[in-house]
């Protein structure tokens, strides 16, 4: 790709180097180009499975938590339309609430799959859908952005720390051991690593402060269907299907519930100047 700054031409974006990317009948962008991208994008049953997740509120505590730091008065947004971007948005939830708490703000939603991209062009007027590869950089020119949000999603801090304006801050989401432990075993998913702040504190050293890290956890009840969505929703839908999830959730659940935890940490970082 140029780089070259993208411009409305009829139904498609075009630069001034003659690239054009079509919009899709759905609402996105895809501005992939080149040779395929080797990591893995969300498949439709996935982006379903959140959907509902989502839509019955069991991840509400984490999404409140995303907006309040995109709006904290600690780091206040500032201008009269503050462009915020979800590196890695999926169905465009986080990003949604977020920009329901900054009227004026306009909202970018990057991911590699055209499912996500889907859902999240319908989850907010103010969003802007793309289909992207985060690792490949982020299609945003630099220094424009007051927010990137990554939350569950993988981490390119080279091209936040670029997009982002001298002061602009970084929301990021991060699970915690104890997130959704008593159903990672039963349902075959995969289990949190040990040391994800200390990496991420590395990560931010090089051009970020941190100005608050907030832990957040929440107890949910979940019946047969919820579990299998929130396992299948994640890594364990590309290598499980989803018979044998719903199998698993439903010996677990034994036709009641399985109380379970949400334990993340919110974390919310300063762009230094220069």
């Amino acid at each position: 790709m140029c780089a070259g700054v993208l411009d409305p031409d009829g139904r498609a974006l075009g630069c001034e180097r003659g690239h054009r990317f079509d919009l899709a009948r759905q609402g996105y962008a895809s501005l992939l180009a080149g040779k395929a991208t080797a990591h893995r994008s969300d498949t439709a049953q996935m982006v379903a499975a959140r959907a509902r997740v989502f839509g019955a509120g069991l991840y509400d505590p984490i999404v409140t938590a995303v907006a309040q730091k995109v709006s904290s008065p600690r780091l206040p947004l500032t201008g009269d339309s503050p462009l915020i971007i979800d590196a890695g948005g999926g169905t465009g939830s986080y990003l949604s609430s977020a920009l329901d708490r900054a009227p004026g703000a306009t909202g970018v939603s990057i991911d590699l799959s055209k499912f996500c991209a889907r859902a999240a062009a319908r989850a907010h007027p103010r969003i802007v859908s793309v289909v992207a590869d985060v690792w490949a950089g982020l299609p945003v020119c630099s220094g424009v952005a007051d927010a990137v949000l990554s939350v569950f999603a993988p981490r390119n801090v080279a091209d936040t720390a670029r997009v982002l304006a001298d002061g602009g801050r970084w929301v990021i989401v991060t699970p915690n051991p104890g997130h959704l432990a008593e159903v990672v075993g039963p349902l075959g998913m995969l289990r949190v690593g040990e040391g994800k702040q200390d990496r991420l504190s590395a990560d931010l050293a090089a051009a970020f402060d941190v100005v608050s890290a907030d832990r957040v956890t929440a107890r949910r009840r979940l019946d047969t269907a919820q579990l299998a969505d929130v396992a299948g929703m994640g890594p364990a839908g590309f290598h499980r299907s989803r018979s044998e999830i719903e199998a698993d959730a439903g010996a677990l659940a034994r036709g009641g519930q399985v109380e379970v935890t949400l334990d993340v940490t919110v974390t919310l970082a300063r762009r230094r100047s220069g």
